[in-house]
């Protein structure tokens, strides 16, 4: 995959204000690239990074500030670790922002992490898993209508919390997942309001982008067309 290309691709077509975010689930990390500094709040803060321009992976015991975010990713929690998942959604519970029976429905990814790496799609130093896109409604529909034209649009709504589900929902339908997002996704990427995430499977983002460059071209037209059908007859 030429992610240079891919990422030129995107910008052309959707004028995306920052860059995509390719992950990579692997057994270790790539050579040369080093592991996070430090270890952030949340599993989805790394997103930020990495959209800021930085490319490194995570281990596992750098996914522990957020439980959550652990379980979506598949990994294992430690005995205390698994105490504050339970503690936090017990939180959320009592809060009635979360119902004990959908605790079970939430994606988890599966089989063993090893790391996470991490980079702006253009610089991805291997085969991306999930590719990340932030957008606006406009941008999500043109994103959604070209998913849906290649085949590969995701079967269910549009996720909400915890956005990081997406993750494994992509990785293991092999189709597009879309969310508004959640609060704490919001606040450690500083995602702005109008944003919502799309995430793409890394072996279908040459197919979707293909379709894209239709799709954005059909809507200029279509454009175009119902605009003229506003004015007023002569």
């Amino acid at each position: 995959m030429d992610v240079i290309r891919e990422q030129a691709r995107l910008t052309l077509l959707l004028g995306v204000r920052s860059p995509a975010v390719a992950i990579a689930f692997r057994e270790a990390p790539p050579a040369g690239v080093p592991r996070v500094a430090a270890m952030a709040p949340a599993g989805c803060a790394y997103w930020r990074l990495a959209a800021e321009g930085r490319t490194f992976y995570t281990e596992a015991a750098d996914h522990l500030g957020c439980p959550v975010g652990a379980h979506t990713h598949g990994i294992d929690l430690p005995p205390d670790a698994s105490a504050g998942l339970q503690s936090l959604l017990t939180m959320m519970i009592d809060l009635q922002y979360l119902k004990q029976e959908e605790i079970p429905s939430i994606p988890r990814r599966p089989g063993r992490f090893g790391v996470a790496v991490y980079a702006p799609l253009d610089r991805m130093p291997c085969e991306p898993d999930v590719v990340l896109v932030y957008g606006h409604a406009r941008q999500m529909m043109l994103l959604v209508e070209a998913a849906a034209s290649a085949g590969v649009a995701g079967e269910g709504p549009a996720m909400g919390r915890p956005t990081c589900a997406v993750l494994p929902a992509a990785i293991a339908s092999g189709r597009t997942a879309a969310s508004f997002g959640c609060v704490g996704n919001r606040v450690y990427t500083g995602a702005a309001d109008d944003e919502a995430t799309f995430a793409l499977p890394g072996s279908r983002l040459g197919l979707i982008l293909d379709r894209l460059e239709v799709i954005v071209s059909a809507n200029r037209s279509l454009e175009q067309f119902h605009r003229e059908r506003l004015q007023p007859p002569r």
